[in-house]
């Protein structure tokens, strides 16, 4: 009889191991996701951090295809398992497409000479989804797997989990507290579940393995400024290291042509994001990308980030920085929700130091692309919370202690939607064998 499996998180990770599972058998109505987020149909566009699909899943809908980013997917399968666990990612990303024929994959190869004297460039396979269609992606996928028998309990927050008597304990929106059993569990929360991942390794002692800060800001221009380097990679990835430093910086999730600024709220702090609509009449013709600071050697690195985090608000949102720039619009049409500052003193003095890095990184881009010059805005912060990163087997991603416990995507620090999706994949392959 198979087990009473339990998911905590719907996002990529979680709704990828169901779909293993029951594509191979396991029966859906043994299998609860739980999620503080609502199903495809009730989920607004605005709705970016919770529910089905997750953030990655629901507002970017670019899938790297490489093992060297994204998190350590290989270090647990090797790269060839790692390279195939990541094709079905992609195909059930296909699966689920109104319009698979639309899903394109983008291969630079030669590091164009102009970028070379300042920052390396990082060139990987993408697979570009379209974030218009991820709405409809959503809603196909759910309605597979809520045919196939799987339960899903949304709005509903997991404040606590017994490992030692399997016992998961919910704060529901409309009801009071209830306990649900499980005889195995996926705990594949996202970056909302980040602190309860934390809170959990502290109680039950786990063996971890700490994380660099992830921290910096979204850089925002007009497209035509980097067109040269986009013709040649779409989602480009400039970076740099200072290894005696202990800081390495990289540009992230680059969208372009309709690409807007996106505001994510996480422990009540805004951070900002980005996302780029596939539909022409959204088109703004603006580029935006994360600049990232990974910060080595910081003792408590998840507390310092939420502290400089909570230190660049001002009145309930986060702030921005442009020469000559305004704030700009969401997809709806609303201004990006901001604080605009007129000089970068503060962001100095609460980042310690290290923002320097950053301005540096800024100043060479205007050298690289000349054109640029004050043109230009950055919305701070961008944050990337990671917790100390629990140990557990490779072979399936058990906890050491708990081995009916599964930890996957954020919570095992997978830092994007393929290799999360893989991580959720890996752990129904070895549930199944």
């Amino acid at each position: 009889m198979a087990e009473k499996l339990v998911i905590v998180g719907a996002g990529v990770a979680g709704v990828n191991a169901a779909t293993k599972l029951v594509d191979n058998g396991y029966p859906g109505e043994n299998i609860t996701i739980i999620d503080m987020g609502k199903s495809p149909y009730e989920r607004k566009p605005e709705e970016v951090m919770t529910g089905f699909l997750g953030a990655g899943g629901w507002s970017d809908g670019k899938l790297t295809y490489h093992t060297a980013i994204g998190g350590h997917m290989s270090k647990y399968c090797g790269e060839e398992k790692a390279m195939e666990l990541m094709d079905q990612v992609i195909t059930n990303f296909k699966r689920f497409h109104p319009k698979p024929e639309e899903v394109q994959c983008s291969d630079p190869q030669a590091e164009p000479d102009f970028i070379k004297p300042y920052f390396g460039l990082r060139l990987f396979p993408v697979w570009h989804v379209g974030t218009d269609y991820l709405s409809e992606i959503a809603k196909n996928w759910y309605d597979y797997l809520v045919e196939k028998g799987v339960e899903f309990v949304w709005e509903t927050k997991v404040t606590n989990i017994k490992f030692d008597i399997q016992i998961i304990i919910t704060d529901a929106s409309e009801v009071d507290n209830f306990t649900i059993e499980y005889d195995r569990l996926i705990f594949a929360v996202g970056k909302s579940g980040i602190d309860f991942a934390q809170q959990l390794a502290q109680h039950y002692e786990l063996p971890t393995e700490p994380k660099p800060v992830q921290i910096g800001c979204r850089f925002e221009a007009p497209q035509h400024h980097f067109q040269n380097l986009i013709d040649i990679s779409y989602d480009f990835k400039l970076y740099r290291k200072f290894e005696d430093k202990g800081v390495s910086l990289r540009s992230f999730c680059t969208n372009n042509n309709a690409a807007y600024v996106a505001v994510e709220e996480t422990y009540g702090d805004h951070s900002y994001n980005g996302h780029a609509k596939k539909d022409e009449s959204y088109r703004n013709n603006m580029t935006n990308f994360g600049i990232l600071m990974e910060i080595q050697g910081i003792e408590n690195p998840f507390e310092w980030s939420r502290e400089v985090v909570s230190k660049l608000q001002h009145n309930g949102t986060g702030l921005y920085y442009s020469p000559s720039r305004q704030p700009s619009t969401t997809s709806e049409g609303n201004k990006v929700t901001s604080h605009p500052i007129n000089n970068l003193d503060l962001v100095r003095e609460v980042m310690k130091g290290y923002f320097k890095y950053i301005e540096n990184f800024i100043e060479d881009l205007k050298k690289v692309f000349p054109t640029l010059k004050d043109d230009w805005g950055i919305y701070i912060p961008e944050v990337k919370y990671l917790s100390p990163e629990p140990l557990v087997n490779y072979n399936d991603l058990s906890l050491v202690d708990f081995p009916n416990v599964h930890f996957v995507g954020d919570a095992l620090s997978a830092r994007g939607i393929t290799v999360s999706g893989a991580q959720g994949i890996y752990v129904a392959e070895s549930l199944l064998a």
